[in-house]
């Protein structure tokens, strides 16, 4: 079998395209520019196009099929003469689901903790020996890439990404994967280029309900978080009675020296969160459970990832002993360095319930520390006028606050300038005429949000505070312009 990519230097795509090459599959590709981690990882498999560049020569009629990636364009030449030579074209997400579709696949979507709730399922399949093909959006400890097909394996669990399919499909990613098994996380408005109004983006979790689907003649299912008030409604005025739908709450838990523990059991959690609980719910654990991860956020994904691995027969307990040496994804809440007075995080975060979540989390963990938090617009969305105003509010529990964000960005995006003083307000703006408006206006006052447009002026300020008992984040979906995170925290921890 013979599949071409257009566009393979993608992060998804150049993973796909190496997991069909362990598959036995002949993989060839284009791309009119490829990065790193990408270039020498698809260098290492031989699969890195010999010219960059579009080539409609490499389009013959041998081809079993055609790959389209979302950075191509619809007049791209190679997909011209895949069209004209009739082939079978594919986007990212069609071609998982046709190496899936007699699988159990357990879909998880939602605004965020869509990364960590996967790898948290992939952990503790792993752990348990159970065989699964996945698609996960960051490199994980322990996989060695971010996309397994395989003849062998009965599960799949993909993260389901909301954004568009490919060039010429605007359906959202996750509609085209039909779950057996759904998860929504969260839902908070993003994506505003194509989804111009949060009804609309809603909309799209609403139809991804409808895609549910049975297996083997058992019903499908909705695991949903039962504390998002959007989730909730979505998943309340959905009418389907042929699927059992599963709310979660955050666990019992506590926090001591630095150290999140599972308490409680997890059926009293699902029954306050309104439904029955699970006939094999054996509880949390007879002791309490020690994580390596921490925050509210990550602790409804892992309940999330324990009712989802339910379905595949795992108990309570192999779960808690897996999930108790779960470490973490890429760039979620991930620790680059620390001494005893001071730890450096790097997130992925960046929309405004990311933000909120993360910092939370660390104030929640660190409570006697002082947190510096930095984060970067890098989104189209976030560099918005209109959506900035979702922002109010979200870094207020951080004792120093820097945005950054890059007008070399702006003109990328096709935007229109940003005025630092208006990133300023939209942060730190709040409802007016209230008791609670004017304690805010006088916290804001003695710790300001500062909004750079130089990542070095942004690290400089960082550089010359005091980092005894304080902590840094920086929060970013890029990279603030190439500031080496590691770097920063040998010089911050000195």
């Amino acid at each position: 079998m013979k599949v071409h990519f257009i566009a393979i230097g993608g992060s998804a795509m150049h993973n796909l395209a190496i997991a069909l090459c362990q598959k036995g599959i002949t993989v060839t590709g284009s791309d009119d520019e490829i990065f790193d981690p990408a270039k020498s990882r698809l260098e290492k498999y031989g699969l890195l196009p010999e010219a960059f560049g579009w080539h409609p020569e490499r389009i013959t009629p041998d081809l079993d099929a055609v790959v389209l990636g979302m950075h191509a364009r619809i007049d791209n030449p190679e997909l011209l003469k895949a069209q004209e030579l009739g082939l079978k074209i594919y986007s990212y997400p069609e071609y998982l689901y046709e190496q899936s579709k007699d699988k159990l696949r357990i879909v998880v979507g939602g605004s965020h903790g869509k990364t960590t709730t996967t790898a948290m399922i992939l952990h503790v399949l792993a752990h348990c020996g159970i065989e699964a093909d996945y698609m996960v959006g960051a490199q994980l400890k322990g996989f060695e890439v971010m996309v397994r097909l395989s003849h062998t394996a009965k599960v799949m669990v993909i993260e389901g990404d909301e954004y568009l399919t490919s060039p010429i499909d605007r359906r959202p990613k996750f509609h085209l994967y039909h779950p057996n098994v759904a998860i929504i996380t969260g839902i908070e408005w993003d994506h505003i280029n194509v989804f111009p109004t949060f009804d609309i983006y809603r909309e799209q979790f609403s139809k991804f309900i409808d895609l549910i689907e049975p297996i083997d003649g058992i019903e499908g299912t909705l695991i949903y978080c039962d504390e998002d008030a959007e989730v909730h409604r979505v998943a309340v005025e959905n009418r389907r009675t042929d699927i059992q739908k599963l709310p979660y709450v955050c666990p019992e838990h506590r926090v001591e020296n630095g150290v999140t523990y599972l308490l409680g059991t997890q059926a009293s959690r699902l029954q306050a969160a309104g439904t029955a609980a699970h006939p094999d719910a054996a509880g949390t654990a007879a002791h309490p459970v020690p994580l390596q991860v921490f925050g509210h956020h990550n602790l409804l994904n892992l309940t999330a990832a324990r009712l989802a691995c339910r379905q595949v027969g795992i108990t309570d307990e192999q779960f808690d002993e897996a999930i108790s040496t779960f470490e973490g994804a890429s760039k979620r809440l991930e620790l680059v360095k620390k001494s005893d007075s001071c730890a450096v995080y790097k997130d992925f975060a960046h929309a405004p319930s990311k933000l909120r979540a993360t910092i939370h989390a660390m104030r929640e963990q660190y409570p006697d520390r002082r947190l510096v938090a930095c984060m970067e617009l890098h989104t189209f969305s976030s560099l918005t006028q209109e959506f900035l105003q979702q922002y109010r509010g979200t870094m207020d529990e951080a004792d120093v606050r820097c945005v950054y964000f890059s007008q070399h960005a702006l003109q990328l995006k096709k935007l229109p300038p940003l005025d630092p003083e208006e990133v300023k307000k939209a942060f730190e703006g709040t409802p007016s005429g209230t008791q609670a408006s004017r304690l805010h206006a006088a916290e804001t006052a003695a710790h300001p949000v500062e909004v750079f447009t130089d990542s070095a002026a942004m690290v400089a300020k960082v550089k010359a505070m005091d980092w005894k008992d304080a902590n840094l984040l920086m929060m970013s979906s890029g990279n603030f312009d190439g500031i080496d995170f590691n770097q920063l925290a040998e010089e911050v921890l000195i």
